[in-house]
């Protein structure tokens, strides 16, 4: 089965700041995969790449197909085709990629004329329709009304509704639940399970949140310092990671779900490397507690195993008894 999404050896840079280092990951069909990693280590990096999207400082190098095409050497009018037809992108900050001054009808519905040639009458009438696919109840209403009278989780289901207007194979979320509260977020999360299952859609999702990951994934890919360290479907994942930061993520999820009242909640030792840091060997050695010599000379390889794949020079394996259960 081809991948819909399917990235290959991708280094972005900054300049000479290198924010992604040769990620490698694949998005299979009807699939939710996530993105996991601490603030700054190149998630949103990586999922603008996918798109496109990065600014005029930022290069990539590798490649990244969608849907069997290789969007890092394209043209802008190639880029246009593809995003919402085959592409759509979800952000994290929908007052910020909303138009204050349009109503939410029209703004659906401009989509729907550029990209598929849609009159306007039969634009405003999808874009109704989307709405309501969405679950925004009231869809005739929430259509006439602008950004700023919606509540954040409504503008959210907006952004979403856009990013399916064009029944795109694809749908890249970065991190669309950071900034709304908890009982909003998992609406949104039920929202999206939902859509997997009604329009099979293909889903990459970016976030920093190990919870997120348990409610969505099938698959996980796990981020560090510009790199994807481990990868493999969530189930292994949960059950038997393999990189130490994997297994300190989990440690976190579990001290937040079933930890005892009163007694502090683990967090990863250390901080993360700034960018362009350049520390030697794995970037994780300063904060890892099986760190040896080798860590802190040389950058481990990813190394199949599996169905999945682990950047570790001390990787517990499957079958490993010494593996910790989280």
């Amino acid at each position: 089965m081809t991948p819909v999404l399917s990235i290959q050896d991708v280094t972005v840079r900054y300049g000479e700041l290198a924010a992604v280092r040769g990620a490698s990951l694949d998005v299979e069909p009807g699939s939710i995969t996530t993105l996991i990693g601490e603030t700054g280590c190149g998630k949103s990096s990586l999922a603008l790449a996918c798109m496109r999207l990065l600014p005029r400082t930022g290069s990539i190098t590798g490649r990244i197909l969608i849907d069997g095409s290789d969007v890092v050497p394209m043209s802008r009018d190639d880029l246009r085709t593809i995003r919402g037809n085959k592409v759509g992108f979800v952000t994290q900050d929908a007052m910020a990629a909303l138009n204050p001054v349009l109503p939410i009808r029209r703004q659906i519905a401009e989509l729907l004329e550029v990209h598929a040639g849609s009159s306007r009458s039969d634009a405003h009438r999808s874009a109704v329709d989307v709405l309501r696919t969405v679950q925004i109840h009231d869809p005739e209403g929430v259509a006439r009304l602008y950004p700023h009278q919606l509540s954040g989780g409504m503008r959210q289901r907006v952004m979403i509704a856009m990013a399916l207007a064009l029944s795109p194979k694809l749908i890249v979320a970065d991190e669309p639940t950071t900034a709304l509260d908890v009982s909003t977020q998992a609406e949104i999360l039920r929202l999206v399970t939902y859509l997997r299952s009604e329009l099979q859609a293909s889903i990459l999702w970016i976030t920093h949140d190990m919870g997120v990951v348990a409610e969505l994934a099938d698959v996980v890919a796990v981020m560090y310092a510009g790199r994807i360290v481990e990868r493999g479907p969530a189930t292994q994942i949960f059950d038997a990671p393999m990189h130490p930061y994997t297994e300190a993520l989990l440690r976190t999820l579990s001290d937040l779900r079933g930890g005892e009242r009163g007694n502090p909640m683990y967090q990863v030792p250390g901080q993360p490397p700034a960018l362009g840091a350049g520390i030697p060997g794995c970037a994780f050695h300063p904060r890892c507690p099986r760190a040896s010599d080798v860590c802190a000379e040389i950058d481990p390889p990813s190394e199949e195993v599996g169905g999945a794949s682990v950047a570790c020079h001390h990787a517990r394996l499957p079958g490993d008894l010494s593996a910790s259960r989280v």
